[in-house]
């Protein structure tokens, strides 16, 4: 059917669009000059292949497997930890509040 194969894939893709714009802030381009712009636009579009990849691959089968960009930067990504680092490892430390530490492990061992 037309509806199904042409207009909601095309209603999608703008989804998408808007969703880069709106949540990952590729739409602030507001320097007079053409290159910090692109810039801009180019790590606007980095971020958002990786969220992807988050949501792709590592919250698959989670309650948030079909989130947006900006939830899933305000529940796994924008949160307040300590970070320790030595030679062979890396450890986060999260505070007591944050509400679902075992999600976040979960992603970090998908990824």
């Amino acid at each position: 059917m037309l509806f199904d194969d042409l207009y909601c894939v095309r209603g999608e893709a703008e989804n998408r669009i808007k969703e880069q714009q709106l949540q990952l802030f590729s739409g602030r381009t507001s320097c007079m000059n053409w290159l910090p712009n692109q810039f801009r636009v180019l790590l606007s579009a980095v971020a958002y292949t990786l969220m992807e990849a988050i949501r792709r691959l590592g919250l698959q089968g989670t309650r948030l497997s079909n989130a947006c960009c900006h939830t899933i930067r305000l529940k796994l990504l924008k949160i307040g930890a300590v970070v320790i680092r030595n030679t062979r490892s890396v450890r986060l430390l999260f505070s007591r509040a944050y509400p679902d530490p075992a999600l976040f492990t979960l992603i970090a061992a998908r990824l």
